[in-house]
């Protein structure tokens, strides 16, 4: 039993990575994200390659909160939830991180901290700390480890930031995000999703995360501007809103590409002039960024 159980989990990485490995190998070098500036705004983004215009709608559609904590919480009397289950595996987990080359400590001290195993389906557990991801349903997944920690990096989060996640999925980007910020707003399309989402991170204690249910093209569309926003599926541009919604000194990292193809992680700055910059990382492969239908 115990074989065929370790056969399958090394099936279930080793397509994941043979698929990225591919993508590395393929990707051309003249690839480039394609930002959009707002409607009646001209291109203002340092890019390789020319900036496309589009239209972006006039208003948001309205989101359903899934969880609405106090909108405001005191830095003091937030402590983020401790957990020592499967910690030798977590810090299995951690050392696999850094030998990929991260090694900011705050990250994998982070990345050791979060229960990566209570955001995971019961049947797939068991993997919950291989390096790879793993699916969610819905189509959806949770990202290898890897990733997650390099993209929370990329973010720079000081303890007051206030950072946006487009695409909740089972809640453990949030999870991450939260150990170095209590101002996380999360959102996700899949209503079952928001509500599981938003019940396991209150179970376990990341009751600061604000979770909505809606359509994340349109951000967090009230008057907030955020420090940092990540966004965990692949678009085929940025959204404007989320571009507007990046505070002067912010930065948003976002993986861009066509569904299921090769896809480029992105990191835009917005300078103290509210001028936008974007370069691009590393090949990466995510879910499609998905989109609300028009009924």
């Amino acid at each position: 039993m115990t074989h065929r159980h370790d056969w399958s989990r090394l099936l279930v990485c080793a397509v994941a990575v043979c698929g990225l490995a591919a993508i590395w190998l393929w990707l051309p070098e003249n690839t480039e994200p394609r930002l959009i500036p707002p409607e009646g705004q001209e291109p203002d983004i340092e890019t390789r390659s020319e900036s496309d215009s589009a239209t972006m709608p006039d208003s948001a559609p309205a989101s359903q909160p899934a969880s609405r904590p106090a909108e405001s919480q005191p830095l003091a009397s937030w402590e983020p939830p401790k957990s020592t289950a499967r910690q030798k595996e977590r810090d299995a987990m951690v050392r696999t991180i850094r030998r990929y080359g991260l090694a900011d400590q705050r990250i994998l001290d982070v990345m050791a901290a979060v229960p990566r195993h209570e955001f995971v389906d019961a049947r797939l557990a068991g993997s919950a700390y291989d390096d790879c991801p793993l699916p969610i349903g819905h189509g959806q997944t949770i990202s290898q480890p890897y990733i997650v920690a390099e993209m929370t990096r990329l973010l720079e989060l000081k303890s007051d930031s206030r950072v946006l996640e487009i695409g909740t999925g089972s809640g453990y980007q949030a999870a991450v995000l939260a150990h170095l910020t209590p101002h996380v707003y999360t959102i996700e399309i899949i209503n079952e999703l928001a509500d599981s989402a938003a019940e396991r991170l209150k179970r376990l204690g990341y009751d600061v995360v604000k979770v909505r249910h809606g359509d994340g093209y349109y951000g967090w569309p009230e008057d907030v501007d955020f420090d940092a926003i990540i966004v965990t599926a692949a678009a085929g541009q940025i959204p404007p809103p989320l571009l507007k919604q990046l505070a002067p000194g912010g930065r948003m990292v976002i993986p861009i590409g066509a569904p299921f193809s090769i896809q480029s992680l992105v990191l835009v700055k917005k300078d103290s002039d509210g001028r936008l910059s974007a370069q691009r990382l590393m090949a990466v492969q995510f879910v499609p960024f998905v989109r609300k239908t028009k009924s």
